[in-house]
Order: structure tokens, then C-alpha cells, then sequence
């Protein structure tokens, strides 16, 4: 015999019968699960459930219309909720609807009348309530912590202000720093240049290796550094090896006056005029990597594995070793990934060079999900507090859909050093024009993949 056939409906139960208490109580927990609010307009404050119903089928609708957009449209949909204000509503949902679900599933409970439930029942009922109303709410309140940590680091790395900006010939150019300020060091070098160009339709990516002791850099004549240097970044000293113009820059701020109003700095600005002379290519953003913050980023990873073909010593140039990084594959803390990537003593600056690429592809290939979510909060801390951009807020979305796009074909790797042909101190730079463009031409050729992401 069910509930509504023995005549005890559920707004009104006969109280004194336990049996069909506890059946209407484990009713109540079951509905109220599987539709919040249902409970309160079966048993309790109508006015409370409809209001729960209705906010649950939002949020089921919004959920939808974002499954939708991530298969259909999906740099919109990044473009959308990947910026300050988009993640801001979307920690608001969170957090508001996890309040009303701790709302509704004590209030749940209370309607079920637990001193009228008879036998072992009354526990079960009472503790699946409390399970089915925490666990739900706790892992919206988790979610909303993982967003606020986004909106913190988008917040600080991103201009929201700044607009959008098309594609140059198709394509998007990047100019990656790796800044050095360890404890060895007075102020920021820029030793580490690497320029990245994406294709805008097919996300086939070309990355350009720039060595720092480049000299001779050219500018053109509408470059601030220009005026100074008309002839090119030459100098006796080693003050102008190409990552002398940062320095230069930071000394001579007058020469790039709104540099830091528009999210930079004068040695940014100088470091990018010099790379634009080096590759002949406009350079739209930078990402500037302190070295120095990179450690925290490993040991908020939980450290990264290296392959180490070389023994390579933790020692500034001249000064005495403290310690050997020893050939094999290791598992490094973020203090000796650092070193791996920075010493130079006993080593060429291009086998450095190679030494920053293992580090940052093996730094890309450990970020797993698992990763992300467990260790969000310390990986967003480190990303703040290591890198700077002048990349838009709302650009991240299409951005972000054009890095998937990358990630299914091949990168087309230039090393401007030696090896390649390039005399680093005294460039060829029609030369090195050249082959920059022929990288490109190898980038553009290659066949998109047979399944690539919906744009």
C-alpha cells in the first residue's frame, strides 16, 4: 500500500503511524534531491520551494547552454565567462546557489519529522539528508574558491581596459621573457627571448629562439631607440648584447613615457623594438616570466621531471659550485629547476638556451587536471606572482580556443644561434628575415588535423 493510498498525504500524515512516517521521510529526502524546492511545495513553505524549483532550472539551463556553447561555440563561450566581470557572476551563482541548497536540504530535513519516524530509519534518513544536502553545496563552495582564484589571476595579469586587437598577415605574435632577478642579481634581465606566432585560422605555431648575446640589434627609424642608436643596438661593451636593451629602457624611461600606463615598462618596450629589428616581425603582445617567481610555480606542481643529460653546476659564473644537478632522470624541487634553466658556469649560453626549453615543455606536459585541481589556489598565487602580459581580458576566450587549436599539430621550432648559420655578433639580419619567413611558410603548410576543436 503506497503513501497516497493509505490517505496520509504528505502536507498532512497521519503522525501517529512511524511506518508511514519513515516512508514519507525518505520521500521527501529523495525528491528534494533530484528537484530542490520540490519538498517545500509538497510539505513546506510553497512560496520557498517555487523559488528553489525555479533557481535549479536556471542553472540547469545555463549549464545546458554552456554544454552547448563548448561544442558549438566555443571561443564565445570562453569569451564570455573567461574574464573578470564573466567569472565574478559565475562565483556569485556558486556561492548563492550553494546557500540555498544548505537552505532547502536542512529544511528538508526538518520537515521530514524525524521524532515521528520510527526504528533504525530515523538515522538513515537523517544522516542521507545531511550527506545529499553537504556534499552538493560544498562542492559548489569549492568550485566558487577554484573561480575566485581565476578572477584573482586574470584580474592581475590582464588589462581589462585595453581593447582587442586583429591579427597582423594572419596571424597572432607573441614576445615570451624570461626575467632573471634571482638573489645573484641587481634588477631584471631580459636573458631568455623567445618570439611565438600563431596562425589565427589554423593555430600552427612558430617559435623563434633569440639568443641574448645578439648584438647590433637594428630599429627602425619611428623606434624611440632609434634616436640614440641609429645604426643598431652596438656598443664595445657587453651592455649591448640584445638583452642590454631592457636595462637600457628601465635607465631611460623618457624614451617610452606610456609604457607602464599601458601595462608595460620602458625595458619591455625597448627589449620589444630591439626583437621586432632582430625577426622583422611586429610584435603584438609580451608575457614576461620572472625566473625567480618560475621556482614557486614547480613547487606548487609538486615538483618536475627532468631528464638530465649533462651534469650541470649550481653556481653563478666565477663563483664557487654549492652543489651538482648529476646526469639522469630526476624529480626537482623548484629551487634545483630553477638552477638547471639559469647556470650558465661552465656552459654556453645556447646550451642554457636548450636547458629553459626541456624546463618549460616539461612544466607544460605536468599540468595535468589533476593537477589543476587540487593545487589551483597555489598554481594561480604563482602565476601572479611570476608573470606579467599586456594581453586584453577579452581576448583570453579566442586566445584560449587558439591554443587548442596548437596543441593538435607540430611546433616549428628557430634557434637563431650558430648552429643555425646566425653569426650572433655580427648578424646577418636579411638573413635572419629569411629564415623567419621560411619557419613561417613550414608552419603554414602543415595540414590541419582530421578532428580539430569547433572555433
Amino acid at each position: 500500500m503506497t503513501l497516497l493510498e493509505a490517505g496520509t498525504p504528505i502536507r498532512h500524515p497521519e503522525a501517529a503511524r512511524p511506518e508511514v512516517m519513515q516512508r514519507r521521510g525518505w520521500w521527501l529526502v529523495a525528491i528534494g534531491f533530484l528537484l530542490p524546492g520540490s519538498a517545500q511545495v509538497l510539505a513546506g513553505s510553497r512560496r520557498l520551494g517555487r523559488f528553489g524549483i525555479g533557481a535549479t532550472l536556471v542553472l540547469l539551463v545555463l549549464l545546458v547552454l554552456a554544454a552547448i556553447g563548448w561544442f558549438a561555440a566555443r571561443g564565445v563561450l570562453l569569451t564570455l565567462v573567461a574574464n573578470s566581470i564573466g567569472l565574478l557572476v559565475i562565483e556569485a551563482l556558486l556561492i548563492g546557489y550553494a546557500i540555498l541548497w544548505l537552505v532547502l536540504g536542512f529544511d528538508t530535513l526538518r520537515l521530514a519529522r524525524l521524532p515521528k519516524v520510527g526504528g533504525g530509519a530515523r538515522a538513515g534518513i537523517a544522516v542521507l539528508s545531511i550527506l545529499l544536502t553537504v556534499a552538493p553545496a560544498a562542492l559548489a563552495g569549492y568550485g566558487a574558491t577554484l573561480v575566485d582564484a581565476s578572477r584573482g589571476l586574470v584580474s592581475g595579469l590582464f588589462d581589462f581596459a585595453r581593447p582587442a586587437v586583429d591579427p597582423i598577415d594572419g596571424r597572432y605574435t607573441f614576445l615570451l621573457l624570461g626575467g632573471d632577478a634571482g638573489e645573484d642579481r641587481q634588477g631584471l634581465r631580459a636573458d631568455s627571448m623567445t618570439v611565438v606566432t600563431v596562425d589565427a585560422d589554423s593555430g600552427a605555431a612558430t617559435m623563434i629562439g633569440v639568443p641574448r648575446n645578439m648584438r647590433n640589434a637594428p630599429f627602425s627609424a619611428g623606434s624611440p631607440m632609434w634616436g640614440p642608436y641609429p645604426n643598431g643596438f652596438d656598443c664595445e661593451s657587453s651592455d649591448c648584447y640584445l638583452n642590454g636593451t631592457y636595462t637600457y629602457g628601465e635607465a631611460h624611461p623618457e624614451l617610452y613615457p606610456d609604457a607602464v600606463a599601458n601595462g608595460s615598462s620602458p625595458g619591455i618596450e625597448a627589449t620589444r623594438d630591439a626583437v621586432e629589428g632582430v625577426t622583422g616581425l611586429e610584435l603584438q603582445f609580451f608575457v614576461l616570466v620572472d625566473m625567480h617567481g618560475f621556482s614557486d610555480l614547480v613547487d606548487a606542481l609538486g615538483g618536475v621531471e627532468l631528464e638530465v643529460t649533462n651534469r650541470v653546476p649550481i653556481a653563478i659564473e666565477g663563483g664557487p659550485v654549492e652543489e651538482w644537478i648529476e646526469p639522469g632522470v630526476q624529480r626537482m624541487d623548484g629551487y634545483h629547476a630553477l638552477w638547471y634553466a639559469r647556470s650558465r658556469a661552465g656552459s654556453s649560453d645556447y646550451a642554457r638556451m636548450e636547458r629553459q626549453r626541456q624546463v618549460q615543455e616539461a612544466v607544460i606536459s605536468q599540468f595535468t587536471p589533476e593537477t589543476l585541481l587540487t593545487k589551483y589556489s597555489e598554481l594561480s598565487s604563482a602565476g601572479q606572482d611570476m608573470v606579467q602580459t599586456d594581453v586584453p581580458q577579452s581576448m583570453i576566450g579566442g586566445l584560449s580556443q587558439l591554443a587548442l587549436q596548437t596543441r593538435q599539430l607540430p611546433i616549428t621550432n628557430l634557434e637563431l644561434v650558430p648552429d643555425s648559420g646566425v653569426n650572433t655578433g655580427d648578424p646577418d639580419f636579411e638573413q635572419i628575415h629569411a629564415m623567419v619567413q621560411a619557419a613561417l611558410a613550414e608552419a603554414a603548410a602543415l595540414e590541419p588535423p582530421t578532428e580539430s576543436p569547433q572555433p
